[in-house]
């Protein structure tokens, strides 16, 4: 017998996906719903195993889904040794512990998967303590769903007694903690907000926009620097802020975290400092996947999120990147069927956007990857941002330099 030690890959966890069709969620939507979700799941280093759906007017505020339905997924989970049971919404406390007596596996929603991604691509100190408060957050009202033992109470003096239940020691030591992470995070707050004051008064840049767009890439392209660039869900927590210099001009960029569909309020709410980054920003790069079929209700999502997040006026532009991955479904001339936007070529794709939003702020269409209609980005938000500096410091002579000095 060799005396060798083989060490073994841990096995992935195996899981269904379960999602919902309804008069607002079309078969369609529903399959790119659970695509995403799907996603999420890899990126967690979850295998999805098989999909379940149902049609329903709306999702059983019990369990979820229908008696029928859930008896078969139980089957089907017994049956073949799944791991885990990940749900395309966020359930109630009381759908968890109701669904977790009829599955019996263990029960992950799409706010606590989400949550789950975040703590594994957390690297700071600081993005640690803001997940780890949204995950207190989210744990809190589910205890009693999801209970497990925290930590014992001590005996001693004065100690003796009825003593309290275990879960409510729980909740205690729950509440104890989110108390102390807010005030850690109150500091950390406190130290940012002295970092963005040393910076001075120089035009602010932030990118924004859905998570895996490329706006990593489009930052590491401009201010040669090293964001981590995957293709993953949420590679990125932390906000990255570099100076650039366009034309002797300098201004800041910053990459911000990406945001998704339905996601957690209690992450908007813990990452606040990492958000202050668009909040202040001057000038707003909503970046957008061109290729992406969803890209539209994508862009929605970014709004409507930017709307919580700040709600003054901003210079926008939307940044339709990876143009070099766009494909279309070209029709046939004897087709007589509708053309929808997944018929469009690229040129017609541009127009119709241009229509579209060209009213609420510039669009510009680029590939990061190719380089392509990069300088013409460049030189649109040195425009923007020229004018910007130039109200602040009417007497500025960086403002008439005319070459280029990236940095």
């Amino acid at each position: 017998m060799s005396n060798h030690e083989y060490i073994t890959e841990k096995p992935q966890e195996r899981a269904v996906m379960i999602g919902v069709i309804t008069q607002k969620i079309t078969p369609q939507k529903s399959a790119e719903y659970l695509d995403e979700l799907e996603f999420l799941a890899k990126t967690a280093e979850v295998v999805c195993v098989r999909r379940f759906t149902q049609s329903v007017e709306y999702p059983n505020p019990r369990i979820y889904l229908g008696e029928g339905k859930m008896k078969e997924i139980a089957d089907y989970i017994e049956a073949n040794e799944i791991d885990a049971a990940i749900f395309d919404d966020e359930l109630s406390p009381a759908q968890y512990k109701n669904i977790s007596q009829i599955l019996k596996c263990k029960i992950i929603d799409r706010a606590n998967l989400i949550l789950d991604i975040f703590a594994k691509h957390a690297k700071t100190a600081h993005s640690k303590t803001q997940v780890e408060l949204a995950q207190y957050q989210y744990l809190l009202p589910r205890l009693a769903g999801m209970w497990t033992h925290l930590e014992r109470q001590k005996g001693g003096i004065g100690m003796r007694g009825p003593g309290e239940k275990e879960i409510e020691t729980d909740r205690r030591i729950v509440r104890d903690r989110i108390t102390r992470l807010k005030e850690e995070l109150r500091k950390i707050d406190n130290q940012k907000n002295v970092q963005r004051q040393n910076r001075g008064k120089l035009v602010r840049v932030a990118l924004v926009g859905y998570t895996n767009v490329g706006k990593s890439t489009l930052m590491n392209l401009w201010a040669k620097s090293d964001v981590l660039a995957e293709n993953k869900l949420f590679a990125t927590l932390d906000t990255t802020v570099r100076k650039v210099v366009v034309k002797n001009l300098p201004f800041l960029l910053g990459d911000t975290v990406g945001f998704i569909r339905k996601l957690p309020k209690n992450l908007l709410e813990s990452f606040k400092s990492t958000l202050d980054e668009v909040r202040e920003a001057d000038i707003l790069l909503i970046v957008c996947d061109i290729s992406h079929p969803n890209f539209e209700e994508q862009l929605q999502t970014v709004n409507e999120t930017l709307d919580q997040i700040c709600n003054d006026k901003k210079f926008k532009f939307l940044v339709f990147n990876k143009c070099d991955n766009y494909n279309y479904i070209a029709k046939d001339a004897d087709d007589l069927t509708e053309k929808t936007l997944a018929n469009y070529p690229l040129a017609e794709m541009q127009d119709y956007i241009r229509m579209k939003y060209s009213k609420d702020a510039e669009c510009i269409f680029v590939s990061a990857k190719t380089k392509d209609n990069f300088e013409l980005l460049k030189e649109r938000v040195y425009v923007e941002a020229r004018r910007i500096h130039t109200e602040r410091y009417p007497y500025d002579d960086l403002l008439y330099g005319d070459y280029d000095t990236d940095e």
